[in-house]
């Protein structure tokens, strides 16, 4: 499954829009129901305003009404990781076991770690009551 989402991410890359930074970022989620979604990095001229592309990955799982991820991929030249606001967005949408996070490079390296070794004390103490 790691290289499907490896290759998922990899053609979400292809659309980024990353005129600012020249970094174009990929990123593929699988939920807990088997389905792929991508996203891809959208910057802006308001640098706030940017989107990464692990967050537009998710909020296509979640716009799907999906809300479990199992793992995540992202290709970046280099292996990055992702940024803190993504962990913590990954974080809500990790049901109850901790994602592989597959960081992977444009030259073939491949890192997989869990979201709980890039958080082991990930914010998660309030949860919504209900499910809206």
């Amino acid at each position: 499954m790691n290289n499907e989402l490896i290759r998922a991410a990899e053609e979400a890359r292809k659309n980024a829009y990353a005129p600012y930074s020249k970094f174009p970022v990929g990123a593929a989620v699988l939920t807990s129901s088997g389905r792929i979604f991508t996203g891809c990095n959208i910057e802006n001229a308001s640098f706030g305003l940017t989107i990464c592309a692990e967050r537009v990955a998710i909020a296509n799982a979640v716009a799907s009404g999906e809300r479990e991820i199992t793992a995540l991929a992202i290709v970046t030249n280099g292996a990055a990781s992702p940024c803190g606001a993504c962990l913590q967005v990954i974080q809500e949408f990790a049901g109850s076991k901790s994602p592989a996070i597959i960081s992977a490079s444009t030259d073939g390296s491949v890192i997989v770690r869990s979201l709980s070794d890039y958080m082991p004390f990930g914010f998660t103490d309030f949860k919504p009551d209900s499910d809206v």
